[in-house]
């Protein structure tokens, strides 16, 4: 057990490597379906082309935030019809704290997005480049920023803003947020900071004065593979230590996941803000 409160931002660095990628493919067996429901949400062709008739015959700017493996334009790829967008090639940079995650994601990259240049830095700390971005966004992306960190993570964020920013991050009473307090709870005796909620980062924004629209989308992710949902709850701990032997004979983890399932079928309710953001 630990009563670090840096616990939970250590151990999702920890994961985000080489030696955590096929924890990392098991949890993208369920949690690819967050980047498609975000994918088919909203009109991003549509969306990309306004941006692009404000920024007329140049390349847009776009800084994604905490990269990680880049499964949100790989969605928008397959499922937002983007290639349909009146938009020349988009200038496409790459934030995260992890080398890892940056590699991964620039891998990911396909048309309309071109990578570009690279941070290796958390958020907070991020010095933003002469001339803001016309879209700056980070997906599923923010949930290891310690509270005490998260304005100033959003003061950097509004800062790189010279468009439009886009956050999608589950809600306090989402899958994410439930079972990572149903964690702490059970194997660190309830100490360690919680993951950050869609309605923490919609506050933080309106602190330092951004304008903020949310929507909201819910669904289910569901499984009846117990291995591949042992991965995919072990990933949204950071911790492939817990069995999900151990999660569901240890309290209150077995009473959330009993709630879980039926009829042998696992299935995780989301509830995610999809934010947009202007300075």
């Amino acid at each position: 057990m630990t009563d670090n409160a840096n616990d939970t931002y250590a151990r999702s660095c920890d994961h985000w490597s080489e030696a955590g990628r096929a924890e990392m493919d098991a949890f993208y067996t369920l949690a690819t379906e967050d980047y498609r429901h975000l994918a088919e949400a909203h009109d991003w062709a549509a969306w990309l082309a306004e941006h692009q008739r404000a920024a007329g015959d140049r390349s847009l700017r776009l800084l994604d935030v905490a990269c990680g493996s880049g499964k949100f334009p790989t969605a928008l790829r397959l499922h937002a019809a983007i290639e349909t967008a009146d938009i020349v090639p988009i200038a496409y940079d790459l934030l995260d704290p992890s080398a890892f995650s940056i590699a991964e994601a620039r891998a990911a990259l396909g048309p309309p997005f071109v990578a570009g240049a690279e941070f290796e830095t958390p958020l907070q700390d991020f010095a933003v480049p002469a001339g803001p971005y016309d879209i700056v966004w980070a997906t599923h992306a923010l949930y290891a920023v310690p509270l005490a960190e998260l304005d100033a993570a959003m003061e950097r964020f509004v800062a790189a803003i010279g468009g439009t920013g886009f956050i999608a991050n589950a809600a306090a009473d989402s899958h994410y947020i439930r079972f990572y307090r149903a964690f702490l709870d059970s194997f660190h005796g309830g100490a360690g900071e919680m993951y950050r909620t869609g309605e923490e980062i919609v506050a933080s924004l309106r602190r330092l004065g951004a304008t903020v629209t949310v929507r909201e989308i819910s669904y289910v992710q569901r499984s009846d593979d117990d291995v591949v949902v042992e991965g995919y709850l072990q990933r949204c701990a950071f911790d492939d230590t817990v069995s999900l032997e151990a999660m569901r004979s240890t309290s209150p983890m077995a009473e959330y996941l009993n709630g879980c399932q039926t009829d042998g079928t696992w299935g995780f309710a989301q509830r995610v803000a999809m934010i947009f953001v202007t300075s």
